[in-house]
């Protein structure tokens, strides 16, 4: 009898398999993430991961006692959609500090589950089937699934290979009547590069000449050096008025496993930022939410993250400096990005991967952020470590030239 079931089962079970309908992808070209893909070589290999951008250290014990506070006394249901008053209210407080731009906590912030959600969100918004968006290379690996998951095109268009600057000339050669959106990033992942105000000029004629919506992806508003200033697009009265600009309290307070972000955008686009966000998450974890709201009441929580990340980026340079990498210093974020074609014509994810195996220092090869893998032969390097892994971490890369015997 129980061979008998046995034979049963099986034979139903390939029935059943055998009628499962055909997936057909709708990100067919899309795979691993070459920073899940340099995470697992660099776990393997017992290297230094400096390849995928998430801090190496504790965030304040403030706010995770905070979090254990709001957890521990009655927070822990649903949360508003567009996240909780206090919260919205604070960040209308900081926004006004930071950048004297006056906003409205219920009618201009949603409180979202990562910048990345936020990303998604707003691109949903307003991007319709047969739309072309303008992305500008290299660029954060989530914006063309976004686009195209909502049935529109992206447009890339290359930045200055030199210093990453936006080439206005390019961008608005590929502006065409189908042209909705453009998405741009300051400070930039992975160069480092900080926008203009020139570079907010231009962008405000071609929104106001074309009509486009912009997503500004700010995550890295706080970290920059040597004295720059983040020029949020909400500083622009035309810009002001067509964008979504989203961040990330992950990247600020060394906390992105808690998933937590925003977007902010006047009334008529939050309205239908908040009818997709409402879909895909409807809410962001709560006692996370109650827990910020209190820690940004203090502001040296998030000025003083320049001098802080600062001094990481000028140990790590002195480091690099002893290295036979070319590179100039990042201007904001987290990354430091070297350039090796003196050296070989190596493939720059070839080279990352055997970087990450033989030296056990793990990077990602700045090939992934552009959609046809065009390959300048540059790394990119996350310093948000703790000081002994990037002083051991530069030793080691002392070593590259053995990689090319």
């Amino acid at each position: 009898m129980n061979g008998y079931c046995q034979d049963r089962r099986e034979s139903s079970s390939l029935t059943f398999i055998s009628k499962l309908p055909i997936v057909h992808s709708k990100l067919p070209h899309i795979k691993e993430t070459i920073f899940t893909t340099m995470s697992r070589i660099a776990a393997e290999a017992g290297a230094i991961n400096l390849s995928q951008g998430f801090p190496g250290f504790a965030p304040d014990p403030r706010l995770t006692d905070l979090i254990a506070h709001f957890t521990q006394n009655g927070n822990n249901q649903y949360a508003p959609m567009m996240g909780i008053l206090e919260l919205r209210e604070a960040l209308v407080q900081k926004t006004l500090n930071c950048y004297g731009v006056a906003t409205d906590a219920e009618k201009e912030w949603t409180i979202v589950s990562g910048a990345t959600q936020a990303i998604f969100s707003a691109v949903t918004a307003v991007v319709s089937p047969g739309d072309e968006v303008i992305v500008l290379e290299p660029a954060f690996d989530s914006y063309d699934p976004a686009i195209l998951l909502n049935g529109a095109v992206p447009i890339h268009v290359p930045l200055d290979e030199r210093d990453f600057s936006p080439d206005w000339n390019k961008i608005e050669a590929a502006i065409t009547a189908k042209t909705k959106l453009i998405i741009v990033n300051t400070p930039h992942n992975p160069s480092g590069y900080v926008w203009t105000q020139s570079d907010m000029d231009q962008l405000a004629r071609l929104v106001d000449k074309f009509g486009l919506y912009v997503v500004s992806d700010e995550v890295y508003e706080h970290i920059l050096f040597d004295g720059r200033e983040h020029l949020s697009l909400l500083l622009h009265p035309v810009l002001r008025s067509r964008t979504f600009v989203c961040g990330s309290f992950g990247k600020t307070f060394h906390i992105t496993g808690w998933k937590i972000g925003y977007c902010v955008a006047v009334p008529e686009l939050t309205i239908e930022f908040r009818k997709i966000h409402q879909y895909v998450t409807f809410t962001t974890v709560r006692p996370a939410q109650h827990a910020l709201a209190v820690y940004l009441q203090e502001e040296s929580t998030y000025l003083g993250l320049s001098e802080f990340y600062q001094r990481k980026r000028d140990l790590f340079l002195e480091g690099l400096s002893k290295t036979q990498f070319e590179f100039e210093p990042t201007q904001g974020s987290f990354f430091q990005q070297v350039r090796y074609g003196h050296l070989s014509e190596m493939g720059d994810k070839e080279l990352a991967i055997l970087l990450t195996q033989k030296l056990k220092v793990a990077c990602i090869p700045v090939s992934s952020f552009y959609a046809d893998g065009r390959d300048h032969k540059i790394l990119r390097f996350c310093f948000a470590k703790e000081e002994e892994e990037l002083i051991e971490a530069t030793r080691r890369l002392e070593r590259i030239s053995d990689l090319f015997g």
